[in-house]
């Protein structure tokens, strides 16, 4: 895009101040929508309305195949990687993104907007592992890092504690029946999955039987705050009723929305107006819920007069994964269904399926109805770009790996970025045709989610383009390529993705 185009572009932009929502699915693997393509066996006419009204991205990738640092990445504009601490984070974890990173909510705060985050975390809260006052204010948290409204999981919905936060407090606690968590002692008279089986309605396939709540087991130790408990066939509803109401209270003005669901994460538990309707068991289900909240969102824009002012980014944390912890039938009800596509790997792989995720986008007049779009972006561009978006001039150190990518969201540009780096245990670097994997001696496979890992103590190199599935390592073929891929990828371990 030539510079006089794209500066009107961002002249325009920033004339109309669009909303901007960010839903960012758990688990929703490429081939889960049926906009996709023939992978799916579901219908997901909600998603499907976004890229018929907008586009759909076919190279657009999460930073790891994992929900925290992947999350951090998206908010932070840094790669996790670069962070100590962003693994994947318990329920008791204190704060990843902390209040002296730059965030995007904060800098879109400056450029006017009134911010919210609903749904999943998975950030961690305060300043201290499992030192978080869950029975008064919990300090720092969310406001403390651009969101002026919070409704949130603490983590996600196998770990405890299994309650609503809103602004920064727990949700309907009654003072009386304090909430304690641990992640390494049980309390004594609380039952368990390991111990109390009779009393699940949904059991554990490895790992996840601590906690017994909702006849759900978990990972961790709670006890107290029953009345603060989710009921988990309720969080859809719950959350989404939080979204809409905060896009109605603040339809007349700019507003900036992340909205994490939770669906398609185990414990699968969709609301009964679901349950058996996709013929997929319990993830199909939760796919269907997942593209409900979607409806209920399109539906209030289009209530308020507000849809063709407002950017819609529809994105997935990470790949898929079918058994990742509880018998839900997943497995044996999949079918023909593909959830990673054509792609090797899903959640936890540096494999394709592990971050290469759907992904859509709807502004109005501003991105042609039903396009589509090979354009390489990664997450961690979004910050750059709705900082172009919205006329904002990034400090120093705010968002350093973040590229703007503005003309490829809005479909002007073709290409993107020059190349995408991944991470899932190694780094993947991928540059046009070619992908270079970093040697690992991790496990190459997991028996317990049926996931290539893609850890090889060789280096990988593969033709994603002829050789979509990556299947045939070239590396002993191309040594001289391995070698030039490999000191970019190290270039860009050391310095930031600029």
């Amino acid at each position: 895009m030539g510079s006089a185009m794209f500066a009107a572009l961002s002249a325009s932009a920033q004339n109309q101040k669009p909303n901007i929502i960010i839903i960012n699915a758990d688990d929703l693997g490429y081939g889960d929508i049926s906009c996709s393509g023939n992978w799916s066996t579901i219908k997901t006419p909600n998603v499907d309305r976004i890229a018929r009204e907008g586009i759909r991205f076919t190279n657009f990738h999460a930073t790891s195949a994992t929900s925290t640092p992947s999350r951090f990445s998206l908010l932070t504009g840094k790669y996790a990687w670069r962070v100590p601490g962003t693994g994947v984070a318990p329920g008791d974890a204190a704060m990843i993104v902390t209040p002296a990173m730059k965030t995007m909510p904060e800098m879109l705060q400056r450029a006017g907007y009134t911010t919210a985050a609903v749904g999943k975390w998975h950030l961690g809260l305060g300043s201290e592992r499992g030192k978080q006052n869950w029975n008064g204010e919990i300090t720092p948290a969310l406001k403390n890092l651009g969101f002026d409204y919070s409704f949130i999981m603490a983590a996600t919905g196998d770990r405890v504690p299994c309650v609503y936060i809103e602004n920064a407090r727990v949700v309907n606690l009654d003072p009386s029946d304090p909430i304690q968590v641990s992640y390494s002692t049980p309390f004594a008279g609380e039952p368990t999955g390991k111990n109390n089986p009779e009393l699940l309605k949904l059991h554990p396939s490895h790992g996840h039987d601590q906690a017994l709540i909702n006849g759900i087991s978990r990972i961790g130790y709670m006890k107290g705050g029953k009345s603060a408990l989710w009921i988990d066939e309720q969080i859809a509803d719950r959350i989404t009723e939080k979204a809409v109401k905060f896009i109605e209270d603040n339809s007349q003005k700019p507003f900036f929305l992340y909205f994490a669901t939770n669906d398609i994460h185990v414990p699968r538990a969709p609301h009964a107006r679901f349950v058996g309707k996709s013929g997929m068991g319990a993830r199909g289900d939760a796919i269907l819920s997942f593209d409900w909240s979607v409806g209920e969102i399109l539906a209030t824009l289009e209530k308020l007069g507000i849809g063709d002012n407002t950017l819609i980014i529809l994105t997935s944390d990470n790949g898929p994964v079918i058994d990742d912890g509880y018998r839900d039938q997943a497995v044996e009800l999949l079918g023909n269904h593909k959830p990673w596509a054509w792609m090797r790997g899903g959640k936890y792989s540096i494999f394709e399926a592990g971050t290469r995720v759907p992904t859509l986008a709807r502004w109005g007049k501003n991105i042609r109805a039903s396009s589509v779009s090979d354009a390489a972006i990664s997450q961690v561009d979004l910050f750059a770009t709705l900082a172009a978006l919205t006329n904002q001039k990034l400090e120093k150190e705010e968002a350093p790996d973040s590229q703007n990518q503005l003309p490829a969201l809005l479909g002007k540009d073709k290409k993107g970025r020059a190349h995408i780096i991944e991470h899932a245990g190694t780094h993947s670097y991928t540059e046009g045709e070619w992908k270079y994997i970093v040697p690992a001696n991790g496990a190459a496979y997991s028996k317990l989610t049926n996931t290539e890992y893609g850890n090889n103590p060789e280096p990988q190199l593969y033709n994603i383009k002829k050789d979509r599935g990556e299947k045939q390592n070239l590396a002993s073929k191309y040594p001289e390529r391995v070698k030039e891929l490999a000191a970019r990828m190290e270039h860009y371990i050391k310095e930031y993705d600029k």
